[in-house]
């Protein structure tokens, strides 16, 4: 009987130990930036380096995405605003040099080429106006933080 109660404690206290190891075992975070975003262009990389803002979709021909943004961001376009959609088979030396690991991506950026605002994967042509209209003149958007690199 007494074999049979020290076996028992033993078996808890070896529960509880591996109870105890497995608790503080902790998953490895996951990655801040699933598709790390550029913080910085060369303007003479795309059309218009004269024009104050830049807008930028990065794209590919397979992508479904991509294709629904390419209008959104066209319409973009403006005296002050140079829009170009970088097609990923025929610029591939852009998304290499950039890093581009995930599309459509959209990127805005200002005259000496300083990303303020950027979006990953599909967005609306509200939001788009919006962070567009923010970098422009901040403090116009309602929601002022939109689409903006943390």
């Amino acid at each position: 009987m007494a074999v049979r109660l020290i076996v028992a404690v033993a078996l808890l206290i070896a529960a509880f130990g591996v109870a105890w190891w497995l608790n503080r075992r902790r998953p490895a975070a996951p990655p801040r930036d699933a598709y790390p975003m550029p913080r910085q262009l060369d303007r003479a990389d795309f059309a218009r380096p004269d024009a104050p803002w830049l807008v930028v979709l990065f794209s590919s021909s397979t992508c479904d995405s991509c294709r629904r943004m390419a209008p959104k961001v066209a319409v973009l376009e403006s005296a002050d605003v140079a829009v170009e959609d970088v097609e990923y088979s025929s610029r591939t030396d852009l998304h290499q040099r950039y890093a581009i690991s995930g599309v459509p991506m959209v990127v805005l950026a200002d005259a000496e080429g300083i990303v303020h605002n950027g979006f990953v994967g599909p967005v609306s042509a509200t939001d788009l106006w919006a962070a567009v209209a923010e970098m422009r003149e901040p403090g116009v958007s309602p929601e002022p933080g939109l689409g903006a690199l943390s």
